[in-house]
């Protein structure tokens, strides 16, 4: 009986040994691990880090320190991945992952795409410059508004363009990701709507604002979006086609088509087109 008792004993005691072992207490991080992803253009762009704060230290001395290679956040190394190659300071970056290193300066940044993704932090001695994919140096700018805990940002959207931030204290870094978009459309509009076969009119409208906003061939997008208003009349899309038909001066159809246009914004009730049509067809009748 005795010896049962010291096993059930030596049991219990074992069992609380290992749930104190196991017990944790959850307390925030103090550099927070944060992902930001940005469409640029037709690629995901992805950047995970951790988020030191000042926390009264100053940058370029007690943390970030100038002259030297910094993991451009904390802990493991900051990760950028680009779902597509990329452009950047005039530099192809091919698709895949990537040590985003950082160099701080009082006046110039130098950027790093590390391909060695491994590292703990900075890298240490195991940092090897010869695996870098790309250094290129920016301007250190004044930040307008103080950021105490450090931040990367996408800013400056285009369609095939964004300016990736870096913000810390009263400082901005930045530099432009360019993506190639216009090649990746034109073969989908090679594809769907030129080779298509019985082309929805969503395609045809699609392709014709394509070609409209970029500047190409006017007349095909004029085309394209007469095929497209002719199956399903959509009022934005009519006042697209106004819009090309002014353009090539043939102010008597784009009126009749603004009207159109105009006659189903408000049947829809969106007060946008609603001005905007009246304006253009006030401005088209003086240029008939």
């Amino acid at each position: 009986m005795k010896n049962t008792i010291i096993g059930f004993a030596l049991s219990a005691s074992l069992l609380l040994g290992a749930g104190a072992a196991q017990a944790q207490i959850a307390m925030p991080a103090a550099s927070p691990a944060s992902t930001v992803t940005q469409k640029v253009g037709l690629t995901d762009v992805t950047v995970n880090y951790s988020r030191p704060s000042l926390k009264g230290r100053s940058v370029g001395a007690e943390i970030a320190p100038y002259g030297s290679i910094w993991r451009t956040g904390a802990n493991a190394s900051t990760k950028i991945t680009f779902s597509d190659e990329v452009s950047i300071q005039g530099n192809k970056v091919p698709a895949g992952e990537y040590a985003l290193y950082t160099i701080p300066g009082e006046n110039v940044w130098t950027v790093i795409l590390h391909k060695n993704t491994k590292h703990w932090g900075d890298g240490g001695k195991e940092y090897k410059q010869e695996e870098d994919q790309l250094r290129f140096t920016v301007k250190a700018e004044k930040n307008p508004r103080r950021a105490e805990s450090f931040t990367i940002n996408f800013a400056n959207l285009k369609s095939n363009a964004a300016d990736v931030e870096l913000l810390w204290d009263n400082t901005v870094a930045s530099f432009t990701i360019e993506t190639d978009v216009d090649s990746k459309v034109m073969a989908q509009i090679q594809e769907q709507v030129v080779k298509g076969n019985n082309v929805a009119p969503g395609l045809y409208a699609s392709a014709a604002s394509y070609y409209y906003d970029t500047n190409k061939d006017l007349k095909q997008a004029t085309e394209w979006m007469k095929k497209a208003t002719a199956q399903d009349p959509r009022f934005y899309w009519l006042y697209t086609l106004a819009r090309m038909q002014a353009q090539q001066k043939d102010y008597k159809n784009a009126v009749k088509t603004a009207e159109k246009s105009l006659e189903g914004a408000r049947a829809a009730n969106e007060q946008a087109y609603i001005r905007m049509n009246e304006k253009s067809i006030a401005e088209w009748k003086k240029m008939k």
